[in-house]
């Protein structure tokens, strides 16, 4: 890339011509990172240019200050060119996307369906030429905005599409958190910023222009603009530019001297423009021809122009550069700087939303009028996707508010509307702004399910669990059985992450019957199943088995019903309900959610041996978890991974993986995570063939004093906790541990401790027993159980054989070999391939490597919703992949399972 006139950025712009020219073979994103007035600006529009001239298409736009709380519009003013293509989306795409930017009416869009829908034009887009997309200063970028861009960034790599975005330090936002390739801006070295002051220090002394490079540390904008700013000063430069000022502020005092030149009407006019959110140039001036009480006509901008604060055209105004609009903003007083947003809102007679937003930043004091509008605009921010506008119309309509508790109020509504967005350090801000006013008794009662929620059950305090069931009472007295439910399930998550006691498990089943009428709401469902997994099966069971899960539509639903299955230990239902609740969340873009269902499949798949589904639900569900804010849901996805991994037999990976998360959730007494990192150790130590220790670490889940003791994650350590018995020599201490689970069995109908008991039994038992044990485990329902069936096939295999019955064995070994090899089980194939060995048959290996053994998770998930019959489109919308991604990771999956086409995937891979 050759850009004639920038000094001292060599490294820099080679590295954004490399990322400009992959474009056409693979995407990319970076981040350039610097202080103001670094250069980054520059460095952008260089790399647009240069895009331009190898035939890109650019997509180009900068973020202003003042649009920061108007949703999506720099992803409008982006877009812009693309949105005529925006037909060739998926409806419910097309709909999120039309809908925010207000071109059609509709529910309130997902921002991930939101983000999802701006890929998928890219990636249309980028079908004709590769696409860059060029943003200047992104933390100016609405929030909305910035979300939408980071999804994008992360996911163009197999797409023809770049993503460059400049970000000033010290402003944390979506798009530096990404985890994309960053290029840190420095200062230019002495050579170069000397070779910048030449140009623009024309008239200065040695001393000013010394203390000048003293002072800009190498930032090119402050090189070029105090010079300016020292020649037009009237007092000295000592006084101009003090010691030790900090750089920023310099560079806005110099700005905010030469707006101080301009005629009153300029000032004005860029007054206005600092302050509007649009840069139409109609608007602006009609607004600055009723701050200044006069006609202001086109030309007032001219001296702006001429003194390079500004652009202009017949339609636009853009400020060069942020710091020219900071400047114009702290040149002027606070009033008048209302005056002008007083201004705006006049002439925005036509734009009801946008002249609330105006008169609230306009007025001092309270004004119940405004504050009443503004709280009705923010379900237009809502149904526009942005919920950070909503917060903050929702906060200022509260200061604005005379009545305390109505105050309050809208407080509460802003806090919960942060929770949404994963924000706990806001939710805690507003909820202690609210604890301020005069709260009703209902308010008090959300307050505290507002405290409650980003808790998730974290620790289970067993008087804190009490209280919530209390509070929960008080709103059913108060006629809101819709908080009080919430309230409970919050108590109830207590007791899963940490065991609370029997008291307060009871205490909640107890109050939360007080609901009548409310017995088939999902949230009373989940409640019972997770407060009480085992007391409550029986009951929870029976309410699961009226659902007809097939009429049930909503995702929140589906999810709460699969949760509470998956709490007594139904995997086969929960499996069911949470894969239906998945579809609808992922159709929705509800990824914070989604989150948590993909999650809580991971065991329940792993029970029914579907082990690539596992693993796909692992990486995506961390990914998700981590992108959403949800760090116990990260921990926990981390752990149910390491199980997988474990069981397909990377001992080491896997005993690593149980010590980090276990690092993360014993600091939080976390019995249910602490639990699974036993099952992971102990899973990972039976397939490495370490049985002592593999005993050592299940044995743990059965002992009420452990910290790793839960009343039904242990159903999952049963099997194990035999096999391992029986070669550690630990088999008495094992027929202990199931005599005691025989007696839960008759509280509750535990699918899963169901098939794990039949496999110990027969295990554990005696020669006279084992025969009959084994033949009434294999007489079970086991169609949707292959793993467990297995493992029963070759145990019961491996019996016959050591009693001589050669024959018999062999079938059943042969049946347990194919299935493990099928799913994965590296370990127990290779014990059935063994066994088969000592029957005196030739254990003939797996035709070629397992698909398992060489693709990723996501490689997997892909080629099996392509062996399932689903089309690009149709795989990427359910992953949150562009259609391109999908084809490019098909084009290399092919080869690596040694086939050239679609119809032979279903031969390679195994499809649930």
């Amino acid at each position: 890339m050759t850009a004639p006139g920038i000094l001292g950025r060599a490294d820099e712009l080679q590295a954004l011509t490399q990322l400009v020219e992959q474009a056409p073979d693979q995407g990319g994103s970076l981040v350039l990172l610097g202080e103001a007035g670094i250069g980054k600006s520059i460095l952008i529009r260089a790399a647009a240019q240069h895009a331009r001239t190898a035939g890109l298409q650019v997509l180009e736009t900068s973020g202003v200050e003042a649009e920061a709380r108007l949703p999506f519009a720099g992803l409008h003013q982006l877009l812009r060119p693309l949105l005529p293509t925006a037909g060739a989306l998926p409806a419910v795409q097309r709909r999120a996307l039309m809908s925010v930017f207000g071109a059609e009416e509709g529910p309130a869009p997902e921002p991930f369906m939101i983000a999802l829908a701006v890929l998928g034009l890219l990636a249309d887009a980028a079908t004709e030429r590769p696409v860059a997309v060029v943003v200047d200063d992104v933390q100016w970028l609405d929030l909305p905005t910035q979300d939408a861009l980071a999804f994008v960034a992360r996911r163009v790599g197999s797409v023809p599409v770049v993503v460059i975005g400049s970000v000033r330090k010290g402003h944390p936002g979506p798009f530096v958190a990404a985890g994309l390739p960053e290029l840190d801006l420095l200062g230019l070295d002495d050579a170069s910023a000397r070779g910048v002051l030449t140009r623009s220090a024309a008239g200065l002394g040695y001393a000013d222009q010394e203390r000048i490079l003293r002072e800009a540390l190498g930032n090119p904008l402050a090189l070029v603009e105090l010079p300016a700013a020292l020649r037009a000063a009237t007092t000295p430069a000592a006084e101009l530019i003090p010691p030790f000022l900090p750089l920023t502020a310099s560079l806005e005092r110099a700005f905010a001297g030469r707006v101080a030149e301009l005629p009153a009407a300029t000032r004005d006019a860029m007054l206005v423009a600092a302050v509007d959110s649009v840069d139409e140039l109609p608007e602006i001036l009609a607004a600055a021809a009723v701050l200044a009480g006069q006609q202001v006509k086109v030309d007032a901008l001219d001296g702006a122009a001429t003194a390079g604060l500004l652009r202009f055209d017949e339609m636009r105004v853009t400020f060069r550069h942020p710091l020219v609009r900071a400047g114009v903003l702290q040149a002027e007083t606070l009033t008048r700087r209302h005056a002008a947003n007083a201004a705006l809102a006049t002439v925005l007679v036509d734009e009801p939303y946008r002249r609330t937003w105006h008169r609230a930043q306009s007025i001092v004091g309270p004004d119940d009028e405004v504050a009443d509008k503004l709280e009705a605009s923010h379900h237009i921010s809502l149904r526009r996707g942005s919920v950070t506008s909503a917060i903050w119309a929702l906060e200022r309509s509260a200061q604005l508010t005379t009545d305390p508790a109505k105050r309050g109020r809208r407080l509460l509504l802003a806090a919960e509307h942060a929770f949404g967005l994963g924000r706990a350090d806001m939710v805690d801000r507003l909820l202690e702004a609210a604890s301020r006013t005069a709260l009703s008794d209902l308010d008090l009662a959300r307050m505290e399910w507002l405290r409650e929620i980003f808790n998730d059950g974290v620790p289970g305090d067993a008087g804190r669990v009490l209280e919530l069931c209390d509070i929960a009472e008080r709103s059913m007295a108060a006629d809101d059985p819709d908080l009080a439910l919430n309230l409970l399930l919050g108590a109830a998550l207590r007791c899963w992450w940490a065991d609370a006691g029997p008291a307060a498990r009871g205490r909640v089943v107890e109050v939360t019957r007080q609901l009548r009428g409310a017995e088939d709401d999902p949230r009373y469902v989940a409640a019972h199943a997770v407060a009480e997994p085992v007391r409550e099966a029986r009951a929870v069971t029976d309410r699961l088995s009226r659902v007809a899960i097939e009429k049930v539509a909503d995702a929140d639903a589906l999810r709460l019903l699969g949760m509470a299955a998956h709490a007594v230990g139904d995997p086969v239902r929960a499996a069911d309900l949470l894969d239906r609740s998945e579809r609808r969340l992922r159709e929705q873009g509800r990824l914070g959610l989604l989150s948590h269902v993909l999650t809580m499949q991971i065991l329940d798949r792993i029970e029914l041996g579907d082990w690539d589904r596992a693993a796909a639900l692992a990486e995506e569900g961390r990914r998700l978890a981590h992108e959403t804010g949800q760090p116990i849901w990260d921990i926990g996805t981390l752990l149910l991974h390491a199980m997988v991994v474990a069981l397909r037999g990377d001992n080491d990976r896997a005993q690593s993986m149980a010590t980090d998360a276990e690092l993360a959730a014993d600091g939080r007494r976390l019995t249910d995570l602490l639990a699974c990192v036993q099952l992971a150790r102990g899973f990972g130590w039976i397939s490495a063939g370490r049985h002592a220790e593999a005993y050592a670490a299940l044995r743990r889940l059965f002992d009420p004093a452990d910290p790793s003791f839960h009343e039904t994650e242990r159903f999952h350590g049963v099997m194990f906790l035999a096999e391992a018995a029986v070669r550690a020599g630990r088999r008495d201490d094992a027929a202990a541990v199931v005599a005691e689970l025989e007696v839960v069995a008759r509280t509750t109908p535990s699918p899963t401790l169901r098939v794990h008991l039949c496999y110990a039994r027969a295990v554990l038992a005696d020669d006279e027993d084992a025969e009959r044990l084994y033949l009434a485990a294999l007489r079970e329902d086991l169609v949707r159980w292959p793993w467990t069936k297995a493992r029963l096939e070759l145990a019961y295999g491996g019996w016959l054989r050591r009693h001589r019955r050669v024959a018999e064995s062999r079938e059943l070994l042969r049946a347990a070999r194919t299935t493990f090899e099928v799913i994965g089980a590296a370990s127990w194939a290779e014990q059935a391939r063994a066994e088969l060995r000592a029957t005196g048959e030739r254990a003939a290996g797996a035709d070629g490597p397992a698909a398992q053994d060489t693709l990723s998770a996501q490689e997997l998930q892909i080629a099996r919703l392509a062996a399932q019959g689903l089309s690009n489109r149709e795989i990427g919308q359910r992953l949150f992949l562009s259609r391109r991604t999908v084809g490019s990771h098909l084009y290399r999956i092919f080869p690596k399972l040694n086939i050239t086409s679609r119809a032979q995937l279903a031969s390679r891979i195994h499809v649930a």
